[in-house]
C-alpha cells in the first residue's frame, strides 16, 4: 500500500490534466500509475496495441510488469509523455533506453520520441569516456537479456575495450593503470568480454595480466586479504553451499579461464593465492590442475609460505593439501629432467641446473615447516622429499634439519620408522657441523650416527682435508696449535712425503730395467751386501716415518714404533685381513 499511494502521490505532481480524470490504471509491480490513455498511447505504440487489440472495450487496468528498470524507468517514460521534464545520466541511460524499447516509443512511431534522445545521449555523452562506459555496462548487468539485444552492450564493450587499450599504451592520467581499478566495478562476465576485445585489439598480455590481477585481488578481497593465506575467512560449515560461496567459486573458474597462456607473466604468490581460493572453494578439478601447472612453471621463484597452500574441511579445521604440492614438484622436476636430456645433461651425473637445486632447497625448508603438523604420515614426508633428485641438493643439511623436526614432533617412532624417515638422507652429503650434531642426536636411529662417525674417521686417517666456507677441520690434537701453524707444518709434510715417493717411483723403474734375472740377483747382492742393505734400509725408513706421520693412531694403542724392524720371523707376504666394514 505505501508503494501504490507513493506512486499515486508522485503522478499527481506531474498529471496536469487535472480538469480530465484520468482513464487508466498502469501496475508495474506493485506500483500503480493512475493516467490518462489518450497521453501514453501518443507516444507509446506498445500501449496502443495493448488498448486497440482489448476484447474489453474500456480499458482501464494494463499490466506493465515486465518493463526493464521497473517502477522508477516507467514514471520517467511517463513523465516524457506528459512533456515533463527529467534528468539522463550515465547510470538511468540504459534502463531508460530498454524501457523505451520495450514501450516502442521509437522516432518510427513519433517523432524526436525517447528511443531517439536515449540513443543520442549513449553516444554523445556516455559513450565519450571511458568511465562513463563502463558506468554503462555496469548498469546493463540487471538490464539483460533486453541490453545485450538491443546492442548496448556490445557498443559499451568495444568503447571501454578501445579506450583502456589506448589508455594503457598512452596513459594520460596518474597512476599509469588507474583503467584497471575503473574495470573492477564489472561483472566477472562483462569483464571477460572486455579482456577478450584488449586481446583482440592487440594490447600486451602484460597489460592485460595487471588488469586481471587488478580484478582478482578487488573481487576477492573478502576471501583473501593478502598473499600469506593467513587472511583467510572461514565460511559458516552449514553454509558450505551458500549462494554467495557459489558465486565466488564461479568467479575463480572464470578467471583462471582468463589467463593468457604466456610464461612469467603472474607472480608467483598471486598464483599461489589463487590456487588458495581454488582450494577452498572446491572448484573443479580442472581449474586446480591448470593452476597447478603453471606455479610448476615458475616454482624456483616460490617461497615456502606461497607452497603452505592450505585446504579445509566442513567444520573449518585447517589442513595441508599435500597432494596439490606434490603434483607442482612433480611437473616442475620431471619438465627439469626433460631440458636436460635434451641439452645432454644427466640427473645420475649431479649434472642438475640451478632452478632445480634452488627449487631442492624450498622443498626442504618446506618439509621442515610442516614437519610439526600430526597428520603428516611418514610415507607423505618421504614422497615429498624424494620428489626431488639426490644430485639437486649440493648438501643435505637442510633436509637433515626438517628430519630432525619430524623426529622431535614424533616423539614414538621406533627404530625401524626413524630409518625409515632418514632414508632419503645422505648421510655422507652433511656438513661437518651437521655430522657433529647428528653424532650426538639421541633421535636419529644408530645406523646413521654411526655413518656420521665412520665418515669422519675415515677423514682423519686418509688426512683429507675439509674445507667448509673459510674453515679448516683438522685432527683434535692439531686443533690447539693455531690454525696458520697447522696449515703450514701439514704442507711440509706433504711435500716431503711427496719427494719421498718420487724417489721410490724413480728407484722401482731403474730396477726394471735391469730385465727379471739381472734384476733377481743384483737384488741378493744387495740383500747380502751390509753397506748396500743399510742404505736401502734407511731409505723405506724415511718414507715409512712420512707416512707414519699421518697415522692418527700412532699415539695410541696402534702405536707399532717400538716393534723390533727385523721382521725375518714374519712371513710379510700374507698380509693381515682387515675389516673396513662398521656393521
Amino acid at each position: 500500500m505505501n508503494t501504490m499511494s507513493s506512486s499515486l502521490q508522485r503522478t499527481g505532481q506531474w498529471v496536469f490534466s487535472q480538469d480530465i480524470p484520468t482513464d487508466v490504471v498502469v501496475e508495474v509491480g506493485e506500483a500503480n500509475f493512475s493516467l490518462h490513455k489518450f497521453m501514453l498511447v501518443a507516444k507509446s505504440n506498445y500501449i496502443r496495441k495493448l488498448i486497440m487489440e482489448s476484447k474489453d472495450s474500456d480499458v482501464t487496468r494494463i499490466d506493465l510488469s515486465d518493463i526493464p528498470g521497473g517502477p522508477e524507468m516507467f514514471e520517467k517514460a511517463a513523465k516524457f509523455c506528459y512533456g515533463v521534464n527529467f534528468e539522463i545520466t550515465v547510470q538511468n541511460v540504459a534502463a531508460l533506453h530498454c524501457a523505451a524499447e520495450f514501450l516502442q516509443m521509437t522516432d518510427k512511431y513519433c517523432d524526436n520520441n525517447l528511443a531517439g534522445r536515449t540513443q543520442d545521449f549513449l553516444s554523445q555523452v556516455a559513450l565519450s569516456s571511458l568511465s562513463g562506459a563502463i558506468v554503462v555496462l555496469k548498469s546493463c548487468e540487471i538490464l539483460l537479456p533486453i541490453s545485450r539485444d538491443l546492442g548496448i552492450v556490445r557498443r559499451c564493450v568495444d568503447v571501454v575495450g578501445a579506450k583502456a587499450c589506448n589508455e594503457a599504451m598512452f596513459p594520460c592520467r596518474s597512476p599509469p593503470n588507474w583503467w584497471t581499478e575503473e574495470l573492477c566495478i564489472l561483472d566477472v562476465d562483462f569483464f571477460a568480454d572486455v579482456v577478450a576485445s584488449m586481446k583482440q585489439r592487440g594490447l600486451k598480455p602484460s597489460s592485460l595480466a595487471s588488469a586481471i590481477i587488478t580484478y582478482t585481488e578487488k573481487s576477492l578481497r573478502d576471501l583473501v586479504r593478502d598473499h600469506s593465506g593467513r587472511g583467510i575467512k572461514f565460511s559458516d560449515p552449514g553454509n558450505n553451499d551458500s549462494d554467495e560461496r557459489s558465486q565466488q567459486r564461479d568467479l575463480v573458474v572464470s578467471i583462471v579461464s582468463l589467463l593468457p597462456s604466456d610464461k612469467g607473466l603472474f607472480p608467483v604468490n598471486f598464483l599461489c593465492s589463487l590456487l588458495r581460493c581454488a582450494i577452498f572453494l572446491d572448484t573443479s578439478l580442472t581449474c586446480k590442475n591448470e593452476l597447478e601447472k603453471r606455479i610448476s612453471v615458475v616454482l624456483e621463484h616460490v617461497s615456502v609460505d606461497d607452497l603452505l597452500i592450505p585446504s579445509f574441511t566442513y567444520d573449518g579445521e585447517r589442513l595441508l593439501d599435500l597432494d596439490s604440492v606434490r603434483r607442482i614438484i612433480s611437473v616442475f622436476v620431471e619438465k627439469e629432467k626433460n631440458v636436460g636430456v635434451f641439452n645432454g645433461g644427466d640427473f645420475n651425473r649431479g649434472l642438475c641446473s640451478v632452478s632445480l637445486q634452488r627449487v631442492a632447497k624450498t622443498v626442504d625448508s618446506y618439509l621442515a615447516e610442516i614437519a610439526t603438523y600430526g597428520e603428516l604420515t611418514i610415507s607423505k614426508f618421504n614422497a615429498i622429499a624424494n620428489l626431488v633428485p639426490k644430485s639437486a641438493r649440493k648438501s643435505d643439511d637442510d633436509l637433515y634439519r626438517a628430519i630432525d623436526i619430524f623426529l622431535k614432533a614424533h616423539p614414538n617412532l621406533d627404530e625401524i620408522e626413524r630409518e625409515k624417515v632418514c632414508s632419503s638422507m645422505d648421510p655422507l652429503k652433511l656438513s661437518y657441523d651437521a655430522r657433529l650434531h647428528a653424532s650426538q642426536n639421541k633421535r636419529l636411529p644408530v645406523n646413521i650416527v654411526l655413518h656420521a662417525l665412520y665418515y669422519d674417521q675415515l677423514k682423519l686417517r686418509s688426512g683429507v682435508e675439509e674445507k667448509e666456507g673459510a674453515v679448516v677441520i683438522v685432527p683434535e690434537a692439531l686443533a690447539t696449535r693455531g690454525q696458520v701453524k697447522a696449515d703450514t707444518s701439514l704442507a711440509k709434510e706433504n711435500e716431503a712425503l711427496r719427494s719421498e715417493l718420487m724417489k721410490m717411483k724413480m728407484y722401482v723403474s731403474d730396477l726394471q730395467k735391469n730385465g727379471g734375472g739381472a734384476s733377481c740377483s743384483n737384488s741378493s747382492s744387495l740383500v747380502g751386501n751390509g753397506s748396500n742393505s743399510n742404505k736401502k734400509k734407511t731409505f723405506f725408513s724415511s718414507v715409512s716415518k712420512k707416512l707414519g706421520k699421518f697415522n692418527p693412531f700412532r699415539h695410541g694403542s696402534k702405536d707399532t714404533s717400538h716393534i723390533d724392524e727385523d721382521l725375518a720371523g714374519v712371513d710379510i707376504t700374507k698380509p693381515r685381513r682387515r675389516r673396513f666394514s662398521i656393521s
